[in-house]
């Protein structure tokens, strides 16, 4: 063992490639796009290191070619969770004893290695298997989840670091045990960053995990993996089952060793996943950690004197960018009767200029959806849209599924602010707006307040301080990422910690310290030096 303190490299956010034409990283991934779509890759599910495969399979096709095949994932049941499980179990005391500073190189390599030479694998397999343009792959896939692995040991660091004080004869100290027991990390499709995350958080902190993707990422989830043990995670580790939910989440939540959930996903399995948790805990060894970031109905809210261009440009980007299937998505706006001409206007010429189709095709900005359920349900919202008194279609609308699940970016003008659209996710490229009366602004705030259940990330517009003042205290509660003059999306690790409250979550903010901290059990220790050797107290005499 050691005997120095190590200091940790200092992070630095991983600089986001412009993929510009005749860039040299344009070129190389590009040819790596093309050489990974003529591929059709066998995805096993990866447990105690073994590859597994159960001829059970599903399919990974391009959103936007759906005929397409880039791969078979292989699913197990509630056999093979069991299997990962007890692989967790297996690698946790070599892994849970080791040096802080080996598992913190483990992920350190895997951020330099994905900053290099597996860039273009992983932002390829994000573009082809996701639907993502090659920006938001970048920023998604190479940029973000290089940071969460390097900022999460800086953050590891410090929280080590964090000892309490010492009286006079005594010193004590603060250990930072990892759980007991295995967690289960779920993670969604929209984001490569999420799905590498949710698995190595707690790993970090010297927990083993069971990792459940989305079958939808499966391409992007089985890069990711390999990735990590280039970058030399043990066997067991980290181990990766694909199935129903019932068949992974339903024995994980049941077993004695569950000891905690990092969640990504729709409120309604996460509430789930925690009324099935709180069945169950006369069976758990400790407590479950629960950490959770769901669904979203995030806004933008406009003062009268907003800057239009800046407030449409916030608009266009925030509600479209990756076909809004981002859960800070701006997907309702609150805009006064006084700009919305201006604004409507602005929005319909951007618009107009946007490219749509396949990913491989650069200069396309919107993409597919990721599947035919996604597809069907944003149509429904639009078909809805179109019949209702109470809403109309103002721009876009049409979707597309003959090819790929292509739904074009769409606006519509509620009545009220609390037709459905404006209250209840959808996790596509809808934007919802609601026009008021410029005197009636404060009871606008508190209807962008109250009628949707979710606090995940907001935005407001203003040029007078005044009024950003009283907009920001009056929506104070609607969200744990809130903007000022800016789009609610983008939140960059190390800068705006990720997360909401109410019905978006636990707010544990990844890629910080909070996160972290849910992953360790601590251990005060007291060592005295010279021990009492009489039982009698001076008050006594």
């Amino acid at each position: 063992m050691a005997n120095a303190h190590f200091v940790i490299p200092t992070p630095v956010n991983e600089p986001i490639n412009s993929y510009a034409p005749g860039t040299k990283e344009r070129a190389t991934l590009e040819a790596r796009v093309a050489s990974m779509s003529n591929e059709v890759v066998d995805i096993p599910m990866v447990i105690g290191g073994k590859e597994v495969r159960t001829g059970r399979t599903g399919k990974v096709t391009k959103p936007h070619d759906h005929r397409h095949v880039l791969g078979h994932f292989h699913e197990g049941d509630e056999s093979t969770t069991r299997a990962a499980i007890a692989a967790a179990g297996s690698a946790w005391n070599a892994w849970s004893e080791m040096a802080f500073e080996d598992r913190a190189a483990v992920f350190l390599k895997a951020a330099d290695l994905l900053a290099g030479p597996w860039r273009a694998t992983l932002n390829a397999a994000t573009m082809l298997g996701q639907s993502k343009n090659a920006f938001q792959a970048e920023i998604d896939a190479a940029c973000e989840l290089a940071d969460f692995l390097r900022f999460n040991v800086h953050f590891a660091s410090q929280i080590y670091a964090e000892q309490p004080i010492s009286g006079p004869g005594m010193w004590n100290r603060l250990e930072y045990r990892p759980l007991e027991g295995f967690v289960l990390a779920i993670s969604p499709f929209n984001f490569t960053a999420i799905g590498g995350n949710l698995p190595a958080a707690p790993a970090l902190m010297g927990n083993t995990v069971v990792w459940k993707p989305a079958s939808t990422a499966a391409l992007a989830a089985h890069y990711t993996l390999a990735l990590f043990r280039e970058a030399g995670l043990p066997d067991g580790v980290i181990n990766m089952v694909m199935g129903p939910g019932p068949e992974v989440g339903g024995p994980a939540v049941a077993h004695r060793d569950f000891a905690g959930l990092h969640f990504t996903g729709s409120t309604a399995t996460f509430n789930h996943l925690w009324a099935s948790i709180g069945n169950n805990l006369s069976n758990y060894r400790s407590y479950p950690r629960i950490v959770g970031e769901t669904g979203g109905k995030d806004f933008v809210f406009a003062h009268p004197s907003a800057d239009v261009r800046a407030l449409s440009v916030a608009l266009v980007r925030g509600a479209f960018e990756y076909q809004g299937q981002k859960c800070s998505a701006a997907s309702r706006a609150f805009i006064p009767a006084s700009l919305w001409p201006k604004v409507r206007e602005e929005i319909a010429a951007m618009m107009s200029e946007m490219k749509m189709g396949g990913t491989e095709d650069f200069s396309n900005f919107v993409n597919a959806v990721i599947d035919e359920k996604s597809f069907r349900r944003i149509k429904g919202y639009i078909d809805a849209a179109r019949a209702s008194n109470d809403c109309e279609v103002i721009l876009g609308g049409r979707c597309d599924d003959s090819k790929g699940w292509f739904v074009e970016p769409t606006v519509l003008l509620a009545k009220s602010p609390k037709y459905c659209t404006m209250c209840e996710e959808i996790f596509g490229p809808v934007l919802s707006v609601y026009v008021y009366e410029d005197a009636k602004i404060a009871e606008t705030l508190k209807a962008c307040d109250e009628s949707a259940p979710y606090a995940l990330t907001g935005a407001i517009f203003a040029q007078d301080r005044t009024a950003l003042v009283a907009m920001a205290k009056a929506l104070r509660h609607t969200a744990g990422n809130f903007y000022i003059n800016d789009k609610p999306t983008g939140a960059v690790v190390g800068q705006q910690p990720f997360g909401g409250a109410r019905a978006s979550g636990t707010n544990d903010k990844a890629g910080s310290k909070l996160n972290l901290l849910r992953w360790v059990s601590p251990r005060t220790m007291k060592e005295t030096f010279v021990p009492p050797k009489d039982w009698r107290y001076p008050f006594l005499g």
